[in-house]
């Protein structure tokens, strides 16, 4: 298994139709604050964080870690991809035994929801993912609820491994392989 350390961070923005995936910047901070605040972002993740703890706590420049891409359109962030974090061995659903795969989540501010750019920017992070670590398979946990995030799961071509009870709703768990971007 390779780590997220063995992964040349930031890479070279990622430029798709209409989106640009690049690291955070200063500049990010205020949508990552709206993201975090809003009830709407927030039913399937647990609610909405208070805006005063927000402005607190997120720092100058968010989401500085290696896989975590900003969705730029027009010069403004509307969204993130992340990608390399790990699943942790001693949550519900993996595809490996001892755990660890990179599991993909992503956020998107309510005013470029039904447009298509989380599956054009999911998609475009999972052909950089499946260059920069070929081979790896990549986990998609999402509540069964979320009808818009099991279609995007589909579309990207996650295939179900498994439904579990977390956080006190029935969850969706899938798997991403490289072949899956092929067709």
């Amino acid at each position: 298994m390779t780590e997220p350390g063995h992964v040349a961070w930031p890479p070279a923005p990622i430029t798709t139709e209409r989106l640009v995936l690049r690291a955070s910047e200063a500049r990010d901070r205020a949508a990552c604050i709206e993201l975090s605040a809003s009830p709407e972002v927030g039913t399937y993740v647990g609610g909405a964080r208070p805006r005063d703890e927000l402005e607190r706590s997120v720092p100058d420049v968010p989401g500085q870690r290696p896989g975590f891409f900003v969705a730029e359109l027009d010069g403004a962030m509307i969204g993130y991809v992340q990608l390399l974090d790990r699943r942790d061995a001693e949550r519900l659903g993996h595809v490996r035994p001892e755990g660890g795969e990179a599991e993909l989540g992503y956020m998107f501010l309510p005013r470029a929801w039904g447009q298509g750019y989380a599956a054009e920017a999911c998609a475009a992070a999972l052909a950089w993912f499946a260059e920069a670590l070929p081979g790896e398979p990549v986990v998609l946990t999402t509540q069964t609820a979320n009808a818009r995030s099991m279609r995007l799961a589909a579309r990207l071509g996650f295939t179900e491994v498994d439904r579990f009870e977390e956080w006190g709703s029935e969850q969706w768990f899938g798997v991403w392989t490289p072949a899956a971007i092929a067709g």
